[in-house]
């Protein structure tokens, strides 16, 4: 085959010449167009196609990139509406969980109107092996003293303030192992008294000591603060028995109480400034 091009390649090349003439004077006669025009037209046509193809690859590609860029900004436009959501969703979350700090705030005041109450935040957790306390962004300026009782905007105790400062003070919370309460059994009225436990402080848990008669406690009973002496106030409630057990001595039963709150969850408590007090 090789030896058949090189032997005839010139008379392939004439004759293919001779064919193109024809064919332009073919055309120039048929439509009257001059040779050499319809000659360089057969010649330009294969490069007409290949611009035309080149063009509308280039279009294509441009085509894409813009296509591309809309996307991209559909997609920003995306992200930012639904952080905005997202947004708009925490704010109506938290405006309705002060609401109903708030409701549950009037309806203790409606409750006890002998409580003088003082509202902080909670700015600081302060843990240890043995000690539970918040810090709250309040003070002896807004008449905080020592001895206070801090509560839950449903009214469940949350400690008792140990230290104050003009704008600042700290409330050991009743996990702490040095708090201890008077309490009473709501549903038998046996006074006993609550405590924090090195023990059951980590697990979020407190003790009820001191029991008359423990076979007479059942799981669930409520624990509210007795309010004899006159130190802290009546009727708060601490928590619920949880379980019974026996000390490692085997000859005392003690409760174990749940906390009615999570005083390491709060945001915001009251402190009680003043109250009643129960002979």
């Amino acid at each position: 085959m090789k030896k058949f091009f090189t032997k005839n390649g010139m008379l392939l090349l004439t004759a293919i010449t001779v064919l193109a003439v024809l064919l332009c004077v073919f055309s120039a006669a048929s439509s009257g167009t001059g040779f050499v025009h319809n000659a360089l037209g057969v010649i330009a046509s294969p490069f007409r196609a290949v611009g035309s193809t080149v063009s509308g690859w280039v279009t294509g590609i441009g085509d894409r990139f813009e296509s591309l860029e809309a996307l991209q900004q559909e997609n920003q436009d995306l992200r930012r509406e639904n952080e905005e959501l997202r947004r708009q969703l925490r704010q109506a979350k938290e405006d309705s969980e002060e609401n109903q700090r708030l409701r549950n705030l009037l309806n203790l005041r409606q409750q006890r109107q002998d409580f003088v109450f003082e509202s902080a935040n909670v700015v600081g957790l302060g843990s240890s092996n043995w000690s539970s306390t918040l810090t709250l962004n309040k003070g002896s300026t807004c008449d905080i003293s020592i001895g206070d009782c801090v509560v839950s905007d449903e009214g469940y105790l949350v400690g008792v303030v140990t230290e104050v400062g003009l704008n600042w003070s700290t409330v050991s919370t009743i996990l702490d192992t040095q708090s201890q309460l008077g309490a009473i059994v709501f549903r038998t009225g046996e006074a006993t008294v609550a405590q924090g436990d090195l023990n059951l402080m980590n697990q979020g848990l407190l003790k009820l000591s001191f029991l008359e008669d423990e076979a007479s406690l059942i799981n669930g009973d409520l624990i509210i603060t007795s309010g004899l002496g006159g130190y802290y106030p009546s009727d708060l409630v601490i928590g619920a028995v949880q379980e019974i057990r026996t000390d490692d001595t085997g000859l005392t039963k003690y409760a174990v109480l749940l906390p009615q709150v999570d005083p390491t969850s709060l945001r915001q408590v009251f402190v009680i400034t003043d109250f009643q007090i129960v002979d």
